[in-house]
C-alpha cells in the first residue's frame, strides 16, 4: 500500500508562512480600529492561524483514497461526545460513510509566556486523549476501529522557548529527562510521551521565528516528534481506511 505525502514540506512552509502573516495582519487591524488587545492576544484572536495545517490535512485525505470524506473545519460541526465531559470541539473531523477516520488537534504557542501556559497546554492535551479514548471504549462513536488522533503544536523559535528551564520539586525529584530542559525540548518530550503511551496516534511539535513570514521557514527536534512521521501516519491510516 503506497501513501502520497502531497510535498508536505513545501506545504508545511506555505503554513508557516500564513500563520505568521495571520497573526500580524490581526495585529495590525486592532491596531488601527484602535481596540488592540493586550500583548500577545492581538495575533490570536481573529483564529485563523493555523488554517495552512487544516488544509495540508485536508490534502493529504484526498490524496490518499478518500476524495469524498466528509472533512469538518466548521466550528457548529466540530463537536464530539466525551466521557468525562458532555462534548469536546476539535479542530478537524474526518468522516468516511459515518465513521470517525480521524480527529485532530492544531495548537500554536507565541512568547514571551512559556511557563503556565506550557502547562495549560501539556494538561488540556493529556485530558483531551483521556476523555476520547474512554468514550471510544464506551462506545461514543460506534463499532468502528480506532480513529487516527492528532496532536500537532508549532512554537515560536526565539530565546524564551529555547533557553534551559529550571523546576523545584520540594519531595521528589523530577524525571531526568526535564532537568534543565528549555519549553522546546518539554514539548518535544511531551509529544514523544504522548504518541508512546498511545495517547495520540501521532504528535508532533514545530519550532519556527517570527521571520518565517518571510520563507516559511520551521524546523524539528526529533523524528519521532517531526512533521514527516506526523503526516506519513495519517496519510497510512486514511489509506488503509479507504482500502476497507
Amino acid at each position: 500500500m503506497s501513501i502520497d505525502l502531497t510535498a508536505y514540506e513545501t506545504k508545511a512552509k506555505e503554513a508557516v508562512k500564513a500563520f505568521w502573516g495571520n497573526r500580524e495582519a490581526a495585529r495590525l487591524k486592532q491596531n488601527e480600529s484602535g481596540k488592540a488587545d493586550q500583548g500577545e492576544r492581538a495575533g490570536v484572536t481573529a483564529g485563523k492561524n493555523m488554517d495552512g495545517f487544516l488544509a495540508l490535512a485536508t490534502d493529504l485525505v484526498h490524496a490518499n483514497g478518500l476524495e469524498e470524506a466528509e472533512i469538518c473545519i466548521d466550528r457548529k460541526v466540530l463537536t464530539l461526545p466525551g466521557y468525562f465531559r458532555p462534548t469536546k470541539i476539535w479542530d478537524m473531523l474526518v468522516l468516511n460513510e459515518g465513521r470517525l477516520t480521524a480527529a485532530i488537534e492544531f495548537k500554536s504557542h507565541v512568547g514571551p509566556s512559556f511557563g503556565n501556559n506550557f502547562n495549560n497546554r501539556t494538561e488540556e492535551a493529556i485530558g483531551t486523549a483521556l476523555d476520547f479514548w474512554t468514550a471510544f471504549r464506551e462506545g461514543a462513536f460506534g463499532d468502528n476501529p480506532r480513529p487516527f488522533v492528532g496532536w500537532l503544536m508549532l512554537v515560536e523559535d526565539c530565546d524564551a522557548s529555547r533557553s534551559p528551564v529550571g523546576d523545584n520539586s520540594t519531595h521528589f525529584p523530577v524525571f531526568e529527562d526535564f532537568s534543565g530542559a528549555s519549553y522546546a525540548d518539554r514539548y518535544n518530550i511531551l509529544c514523544r510521551k504522548l504518541a508512546q503511551e498511545q495517547l495520540y496516534s501521532s504528535a508532533s511539535v514545530m519550532l519556527s521565528p517570527r521571520d518565517a513570514i518571510k520563507n516559511g521557514t520551521y524546523s524539528e527536534l526529533s523524528e519521532m516528534t517531526g512533521l514527516k512521521t506526523f503526516v506519513t501516519t495519517l496519510a497510512g491510516h486514511v489509506a488503509a481506511e479507504a482500502a476497507r
